[in-house]
């Protein structure tokens, strides 16, 4: 009986076609369902009563990036929950993150929510709301909302469900004690005045998908069978785009070749008032490939090898002087400079030098790779900036030795530097941030179900440097990059930005509300 009621994504717009045209009245509910309370079973039995059936559609697991682990309950539990209730007629599971594209499948006559504040923590996010009703308008339904007091599925497994590590839970309990779901929107909302200058090495990340078949018999190699690839923006342009998700004043100083292939490539990303490039034939632009199988069983990306398409010496002076001249008039009325230096090429000495004198707050990644590695340095580098993200890796080479006090030596690296802020990500164990007041916070990885770890970050610095700029206590600041990096870690490379509306989520969810 409940299999009935469980109609596959693919067969469900013309399956409620048809009952439209058979003068069928469809209510449908969205949402992510991970908890089934009497506040839902409200909602249901005000909904049902308005129609003649009540969809119930949801997004899969896969597309669910509300932080901690979620959704707790798997697709086919929360179908079942679902399904088991008598006011219920029809499931679907939507693979899609954005609520519009559920209205889209079912287009019902009427689409119902709860909106009374208690129920969710915030009234909805504008953006997301402005694409739902568009589509709802296009497909010739009308929006009804119910203001029902009930219950938090995310408050109720924060609090009595073991998903989180307890040092993220009592974090988030401090965070809500002073930021309420308006004033933590507030916070967020409040990115978007920044004008923002990224400076920093531009990379493709391109991905070719292989099917290993084994080793061949004479030379012992590893085959593979081609399957499809994609090319990313990565380095400061995914850092751009990041970016661009919380202010819409983002402009980018970086340098690229002449490829055939480029202008459209950046262009894709960034409007000619955005982008800053200078091209010039005698530069390569940076491309890595990496040979990958692809992602299965929910574990992390199988990386095979890579191939980098790099110059091996530094772009000649006159490529250099360009992009003095462009960084010196683009820093005029700029609240953030975002420095990305993969050692690539385009941080020369002379760039360097003007990024730490007129930068009115400079925020600062210095990465370490294997074409730079022991070569690119922040404290060599660099003598100032107000805020820094750097790895594990890049702070042992800082320090020039192993079995370091972390928080000792980021401190240390702190003051050196003149910072505001700093950070250090340390993957699957923990990242900490400092202030200039001596204020830490440690806070753990909050996905622990990885795809793919390259750009989480670039994602994880994207969103502390906003949030220093806009001198966010470090507590907040860090969780908001730990967010950022917990949606980058589910996302294939670079393929698609993070998401200002996930995060709010995310953070709200981590806040209890």
């Amino acid at each position: 009986m409940l299999e009935k009621k469980v109609i596959p994504f693919e067969q469900a717009h013309a399956f409620f076609q048809k009952l439209r045209r058979e003068g069928t009245r469809i209510v449908h509910c969205h949402g992510t369902f991970d908890l089934v309370h009497p506040g839902y079973v409200c909602l249901f039995e005000a909904a049902r009563a308005r129609g003649d059936v009540l969809v119930v559609t949801l997004p899969g697991e896969a597309c669910i990036r509300d932080g901690g682990e979620r959704p707790y309950f798997s697709d086919a539990l929360r179908v079942k929950s679902l399904a088991a209730l008598e006011l219920v007629d029809y499931v679907v599971v939507i693979p899609h993150p954005a609520s519009a594209a559920a209205i889209d499948c079912v287009r019902p006559h009427f689409y119902c929510r709860n909106s009374a504040p208690e129920a969710h923590g915030a009234a909805p996010i504008p953006r997301e709301e402005s694409e739902d009703m568009a589509v709802l308008e296009r497909v010739g339904g009308e929006s009804i909302s119910f203001d029902y007091v009930g219950f938090s599925s995310a408050k109720l497994i924060n609090n009595f469900f073991k998903h989180l590590p307890e040092e993220v839970k009592a974090q988030g309990r401090v965070l809500a004690e002073h930021y309420s779901p308006g004033k933590f929107r507030a916070a967020l909302d409040a990115f978007a005045k920044l004008r923002v200058l990224v400076v920093g090495d531009t990379i493709f990340d391109r991905y070719s998908y292989v099917k290993v078949q084994g080793l061949t018999s004479k030379n012992r190699i590893m085959s593979g069978r081609f399957l499809k690839e994609h090319t990313d923006p990565g380095g400061g342009l995914a850092v751009a785009r990041h970016i661009r998700q919380f202010t819409p004043h983002v402009r980018m100083v970086s340098m690229v070749g002449t490829e055939p292939w480029v202008d459209a490539a950046v262009g894709e990303h960034l409007s000619e008032e955005e982008d800053l490039f200078v091209r010039d034939s005698r530069i390569t632009t940076v491309l890595k490939q990496r040979y990958v199988e692809p992602v299965s069983d929910e574990k992390e990306m199988a990386k095979l090898f890579s191939v980098n398409y790099i110059d091996a010496g530094p772009p000649p002076p006159e490529v250099v002087d360009k992009v003095l001249h462009k960084l010196t008039l683009a820093m005029r009325d700029v609240d953030l400079v975002v420095v990305t230096d993969f050692g690539h090429g385009l941080m020369a000495q002379e760039v360097r030098e003007l990024v730490q004198a007129k930068a009115p707050f400079l925020a600062l990644n210095c990465q370490t790779n294997s074409n730079n590695h022991g070569f690119n340095i922040i404290s060599h580098q660099y003598r100032r900036c107000d805020c820094f993200s750097l790895d594990e890796q890049e702070i042992l080479l800082s320090c020039a030795r192993r079995g370091i006090d972390h928080g000792k030596e980021l401190e240390a690296l702190r003051e050196r530097m003149g910072a505001r802020y700093a950070w250090l990500t340390r993957g699957g164990v923990e990242t900490i941030g400092l202030d200039d007041h001596r204020n830490e916070t440690r806070c753990p990885p909050l996905e622990l179900a990885v795809t793919d770890t390259v750009g989480a970050g670039d994602a994880f610095f994207s969103v502390v440097a906003l949030a220093a700029a806009q001198g966010l206590p470090v507590n907040l600041a860090t969780l908001l990059g730990q967010l950022a990096g917990g949606q980058a870690v589910k996302i294939v490379g670079n393929s698609e930005p993070i998401s200002k509306e996930a995060l709010l989520k995310s953070g709200l969810t981590l806040l209890g509300y």
